[in-house]
């Protein structure tokens, strides 16, 4: 793990054969519901741990031609993560297609651990998994790119219960990366996209106004300079004596 700037974020780098084969920076969030007492001792009632991805958090990984995998682990292994990668291509009309896409997240927590689980009833761990996941998709040899928070669900082994994980200010490449601890070009994600639209589309349309009021007086004015060289001719018939 590398330090990021943002204190919520940390960098997972991946390297084999002396290179860097995989690399992801992300902001991570679980949320895992789980069951305790209730005051009379007798019903059951679900809290929701909250637990964010350590900054203190190992990685390690495995990189292939078509799948690749990082797995991190943080707080004496009570919590470990894994994302999976595939890249398949196509033939299309206009030639192959080739891209990469996370297939499956699983998550394993220890629900004695007592940082974010207060006094779970039969604590021990478990495991949850994501079912046909198909996210990030990203144009092979790109990197993919994302600042919107994402929310990605799990089942979990504990009575098939919800775990949400959501994923911020992601940039993520499981494959192709031609220089060491650099990210290829980078494929942003359609939220961050039609964000960047709509930051950019009133100052486009301000412009395109301005430019339009621009050359509307400009027109105006040319129009002003012609009318008044032209030779004024008389209304009246009586004025045409004063002309001659």
């Amino acid at each position: 793990m590398r330090l990021s700037p943002n204190p919520e974020k940390a960098i997972f780098v991946v390297r084999e054969n002396g290179t860097t084969c995989l690399m992801a920076e992300f902001a991570a969030k679980f949320i895992v519901p789980y069951d305790v007492w209730a005051s009379n001792y007798v019903d059951l009632i679900t809290e929701q741990a909250f637990i964010p991805l350590s900054r203190g958090a190992e990685e390690q990984g495995r990189c292939g031609t078509n799948e690749s995998e990082l797995q991190i682990s943080w707080t004496d292994k009570a919590y470990t993560l894994r994302l999976y990668f595939v890249k398949e291509s196509r033939n299309t009309s206009s030639g192959p297609e080739a891209w990469w896409k996370m297939s499956k997240v699983q998550f394993v927590y220890d629900s004695s651990e007592r940082t974010y689980f207060k006094d779970a009833v039969n604590p021990g761990k478990h495991t949850s998994t994501t079912r046909h996941l198909s996210a990030l998709v990203t144009p092979a040899g790109k990197s993919y790119e994302c600042q919107a928070q994402q929310t990605i669900t799990l089942t979990s082994s504990d009575h098939q219960k919800t775990v949400v994980l959501l994923l911020s200010e992601v940039r993520l490449q499981p494959f192709d990366i031609n220089s060491d601890f650099v990210f290829s070009e980078e494929h942003k994600c359609p939220v961050d996209q039609r964000e960047q639209l709509e930051e950019t589309l009133p100052l486009v349309l301000g412009l395109i106004l301005g430019l339009v009021i621009v050359i509307t007086l400009g027109i105006y004015h040319i129009h002003l300079k012609m009318t008044a060289n032209q030779v004024q001719i008389p209304r009246d018939r009586s004025e045409y004596k004063h002309m001659g």
